[in-house]
């Protein structure tokens, strides 16, 4: 009887899978470009994964997972500070599933079981920010009308959500690629958490602009 394949296989499928998918996008990676990378047989691949979507779906999984535990500590956040470096940690996860960004439309279209997770994780980040947004005005750092609560925080996550998109349509060729990312990432948290300005204390506000300014006008 012949030995199962060390489960280590499956998990180096997914990294190999999620560095191709970062670099060429999706839609333009086959089961049989993964294989070739991998220096496996396809048919060892589909030992795993059936199907190119259990590969995406079980990306996302391992994506979603690490998402929810930063987006939990979202009513720790007190200050510009806090909130910065909350930021920039989302966004940081992001990048590092960026082709769920840049394919999503596509992706969405496709996966029914994707397009769902996605869905609830949008709700998802919709309510840490809004925790964050309570929190920091429970420390006296922001003062928000709650009428005003629920359209800011959908502003900041639309702007979290497609800021990859934008930067892409900005530099196709450059705007993904691994030596751009910490720009990409400042510039990304710097104009959400800009959103926020005209509501902070006039001290928080003169430190966002302090910790953003470099980024925000870009």
């Amino acid at each position: 009887m012949p030995k199962k394949p060390p489960r280590r296989t499956a998990e180096r499928i997914l990294e190999v899978t999620l560095d191709l998918f970062n670099r060429f996008g999706e839609p333009n990676v086959s089961t049989t470009l993964i294989s070739a990378e991998l220096g496996i047989s396809p048919g060892n691949l589909y030992y795993h994964y059936p199907a190119k979507d259990e590969l995406i779906n079980a990306l996302y999984a391992r994506y979603e997972h690490s998402l929810t535990e930063i987006l939990m500590a979202s009513d720790d956040v007190r200050n510009v500070e806090d909130a910065w470096f909350f930021m920039h940690t989302l966004f940081e996860r992001i990048w590092q599933h960026r082709f769920l960004y840049r394919d999503l439309s596509d992706l969405l279209s496709k996966n029914r079981r994707l397009e769902m997770q996605f869905q609830l994780m949008i709700r998802h980040k919709s309510r840490a920010i809004r925790a964050m947004l309570d929190a920091m005005g429970r420390a006296g750092s922001l003062r928000l009308d709650a009428r005003e609560l629920d359209t800011t925080a959908n502003c900041m996550v639309v702007v979290l959500t497609y800021w990859l998109n934008f930067e892409y349509a900005r530099d196709p060729r450059h705007a993904l690629e691994p030596e751009h990312a910490e720009a990409a990432l400042m510039r990304g948290g710097a104009h959400v958490l800009n959103l926020l300005a005209p509501y902070m204390e006039p001290a928080q506000r003169e430190h966002l602009l302090q910790l953003t300014g470099a980024y925000a006008s870009h």
